[in-house]
């Protein structure tokens, strides 16, 4: 097809890469951790997102999650924050959970968190894999001086690593493989070398926490230290036999002393 259609092969395999394939949610059969909570509807040009909140106190945390995935992969970790009272908020990114549309990309979704900021105010921003370079990504641009602390788990630093997996993946040929790069560094407004997660965390002076799984397959150990590295301010954490999801009570525990500098 790229030979006879090049326009139709490029646009496919941008769309094959862009839209998630799980991570919906239906309304009816919601989880019981986001039935719970207090759901409300915002606007973002043509589409509509998905927030979840837990009512606490003034002090408000808000949750990011990651590529195919939805608001409720927070359930574990909620019991830890809500100890502090705090109020607590979750979303579902573009194309995610009950959220609208079929594309997903880390400036739209951090659109999304900013308008969410602008509503609530929240101290406290946690990311879980690309959740958490979109939370790198918004606070690099955004530069919002009402976020305190970050908590950044198992994310990725470098696009063209994601980006070249898939190429090898579907054995894509240089011409659409040429033409990704291309197209994404439209949609980023920035060269592929420089949308990384390490390159957003040297811009960020919000004091951040880092944990990364020596066993994670999904993204590399390397990953996590590139951004380590990068954030002067930012403290960070090795686990092991955690893989990719990174539930732990441990982390958990860690994370509530970051945050709510809890002494022991």
């Amino acid at each position: 097809m790229s030979f006879a259609f090049p326009e139709k092969a490029n646009q496919m395999a941008y769309s094959l890469f862009s839209e998630p394939r799980s991570g919906r949610l239906q309304k009816d059969k919601l989880p019981k951790t986001l039935a719970k909570a207090t759901s409300k509807i915002f606007q973002y040009e043509d589409q509509e997102f998905i927030t979840y909140l837990w009512k606490g106190n003034e002090n408000v945390i808000l949750l990011v999650h990651g590529w195919e995935s939805n608001a409720s992969r927070w359930k574990k970790l909620l019991p830890y924050l809500q100890k502090s009272g705090s109020t607590i908020i979750a979303l579902d990114a573009p194309g995610h959970g009950l959220s609208s549309g079929k594309e997903f990309h880390i400036p739209k979704y951090a659109a999304f968190i900013d308008i969410i900021v602008q509503e609530y105010k929240p101290k406290f921003l946690i990311g879980h894999s690309l959740g958490g370079k979109t939370c790198l990504y918004y606070q690099a641009h955004y530069n919002n001086p009402s976020i305190e602390k970050m908590v950044i788990l198992g994310s990725p630093s470098d696009f063209k690593i994601i980006l070249n997996n898939y190429v090898n993946l579907l054995n894509l040929n240089s011409s659409i493989a040429k033409s990704l790069e291309i197209q994404y560094s439209k949609v980023f407004q920035k060269e592929l070398d420089e949308f990384t997660g390490k390159h957003f965390a040297s811009k960020i002076k919000t004091k951040g926490l880092i944990a990364h799984d020596t066993d994670d397959t999904v993204v590399l150990f390397d990953e996590g230290k590139k951004i380590a590295n990068a954030w002067k301010d930012a403290v960070f954490i090795e686990t092991s036999g955690l893989g990719h999801a990174m539930h732990d009570d441990q982390l958990y525990e860690k994370i509530a002393s970051f945050l709510f500098e809890i002494k022991k």
